[in-house]
């Protein structure tokens, strides 16, 4: 059996039964944490007496390991992988060692791993989605030939400029229309 489950033993052939483990009825219903040898002791009704045992196999339930990234960017994919058995079935319906997660908000995935002993355990994740920065750019979008402008961004932590800049702010100077666009990046590495 595996940990955690019960097994009936059932002797039969008396009118008495006599158990290691006390008991004195025909059935006894056991669960063992460990692997665990039953004795009984038989009588008739003239009073003969005869014994048997039974060992009973408890096997540990699988160990569950889930790996992949907890905290993703919304709109991105993590690539959630377990381990510690043969079979896998994840609560969203993948039957692989590993389920690809596109969550729109924060989740939770579970995992039933099967043994090849049969047993079972579960183990469970929540993937954490983060929101995207919001990019707001402010600053002259008309000058006339000669002037500079600084164009200020915000929403984030780290700015990178198209121009090849860094810093929330650049000043520009073009000569003809140019387009100035700029990556951030907040907290969370979105």
């Amino acid at each position: 059996i595996c940990n955690g489950e019960s097994k009936t033993l059932t002797a039969s052939g008396g009118s008495t039964y006599s158990w290691s483990n006390g008991a004195s009825t025909s059935s006894i219903t056991i669960t063992p944490d460990v692997t665990t040898t039953y004795s009984v002791t038989v009588t008739d009704a003239k009073g003969c007496s005869s014994g048997t045992s039974v060992q009973v196999v408890v096997h540990p339930l699988p160990m569950v390991s889930i790996s992949g990234d907890s905290e993703i960017c919304r709109g991105e994919t993590t690539r959630l992988s377990a381990s510690g058995g043969t079979d896998y079935v994840w609560s969203n319906g993948s039957t692989a060692y590993w389920t690809d997660v596109t969550p729109e908000t924060s989740t939770t995935y579970s995992v039933t791993v099967t043994d090849g002993n049969g047993c079972r355990s579960s183990s469970s994740i929540t993937v954490t989605v983060n929101d995207l920065p919001t990019v707001v750019i402010v600053g002259d979008k008309v000058i006339c030939n000669g002037e500079s402008t600084t164009l200020t961004a915000s929403g984030g932590t780290d700015y990178v400029w198209s121009d090849g800049s860094t810093g929330s702010m650049i000043v520009v100077s073009p000569t003809v229309s140019t387009t100035y666009s700029v990556t951030v990046t907040n907290g969370f590495g979105c």
